[in-house]
């Protein structure tokens, strides 16, 4: 799939019949509603226009169907990236296939494969997450490439706390209000696993999920639909990684999610350690269905896990690190906060 999607390049670029809005609209409206002026809902990031999910949330929740509640969502969003591909600049434009909106400055062909394969992976990550995963009621899929790393960390800081390092990466999936996923176009290679990844999350964030378990889900599918996301490193050494690097102290922040906005080996080894578990706990698709769908951030996904597989969270990581079983390891919610 990697090589027939890079395959669309050819030297000089293809006739373009997308072309960049002229101007956005300054105001959205559906049926006889009171208008939602844009520039009252804006905000800046970074010299880049995003808008105040919250409020427009608050405006569309005032439509008394729910059918123009979806409509007017839909326009909300298309504004947004209409905004945002003027802020951008001139080679940018907006694409749209089935439920996929794509906001890039990509050849046109290429443009367009990717579009298919956003559709195609969509309906394939169904399948794989079958009862968990479901396209979200409102909204489209909204796909943001960034020319280079300097204008993706510039829109990626705004999500970020003012001050502290955050973990690199070559795309993500942002929530605060609208869900989208943000890459890059200075590796397309990268881009296919990116789509999956990301994709997952926004198939499953209807669901309260520990981190760990809404990462594994997204690495696993990734490299199960992603030839290119297969690779992986020297098994026995990263083995031998996690059981020098785990501990009673560092598991906890694993199970609460905050090893994996942390930079470094935590980060990285946090990431292989929740492919392991859901690789471990998938296998068995049928117990692990009602897991995920019980699962719960707020304590780590522990009940959920004695309830639906009678499985013991803190045993099983201790099994696959041979490590002799503690209570210690177990997700322990009370101990969280104090050692934040």
């Amino acid at each position: 799939m990697l090589r027939w999607l890079t395959s669309f390049f050819v030297p000089a670029s293809s006739a373009d019949t997308a072309a960049p809005p002229a101007v956005a609209a300054a105001q959205i409206a559906v049926s006889q509603s009171k208008p939602l002026v844009l520039a009252s809902v804006m905000q800046d990031a970074n010299g880049l226009p995003v808008l105040d999910w919250s409020a427009v949330s608050e405006w569309v929740s005032q439509l008394p169907d729910p059918e123009e509640q979806a409509k007017a969502w839909g326009l909300a969003e298309r504004a947004w990236f209409d905004h945002l591909c003027l802020a951008l600049g001139p080679d940018f434009r907006v694409r749209e296939h089935g439920a996929a909106l794509l906001l890039s400055n990509l050849d046109a062909v290429v443009a367009k494969a990717m579009l298919d394969y956003i559709h195609k992976s969509a309906q394939r990550i169904l399948q794989v997450l079958e009862g968990v995963a479901e396209i979200p009621p409102w909204g489209h899929d909204l796909v943001i490439v960034f020319e280079d790393k300097e204008s993706y960390y510039r829109y990626v800081a705004h999500y970020y706390p003012d001050e502290g390092e955050y973990a690199e990466s070559s795309g993500m999936y942002i929530q605060a209000g609208c869900g989208h996923f943000v890459t890059m176009a200075d590796s397309l290679q990268s881009l296919e696993p990116v789509i999956v990844h990301e994709l997952t999350h926004a198939y499953v964030q209807h669901l309260p999920l520990p981190t760990w378990l809404n990462e594994g889900l997204a690495v696993n599918t990734e490299q199960r639909l992603s030839p290119s996301a297969g690779m992986r490193p020297d098994l026995p050494k990263m083995h031998a990684r996690h059981q020098s690097f785990w501990n009673a102290e560092r598991i906890q922040s694993f199970w609460n999610g905050q090893s994996f906005s942390q930079t470094g080996p935590s980060n990285e080894l946090s990431y292989d350690l929740a492919r392991l578990l859901v690789a471990h706990l998938a296998a068995d698709w049928t117990a692990f269905r009602p897991f995920a769908l019980q699962a719960h951030q707020q304590d780590g996904g522990a009940q959920a896990a004695g309830d639906c597989m009678d499985i013991a969270l803190g045993a099983l990581v201790c099994a696959l690190l041979d490590r002799e079983p503690s209570p210690d390891w177990e997700p322990t919610p009370a101990r969280w906060t104090s050692e934040a």
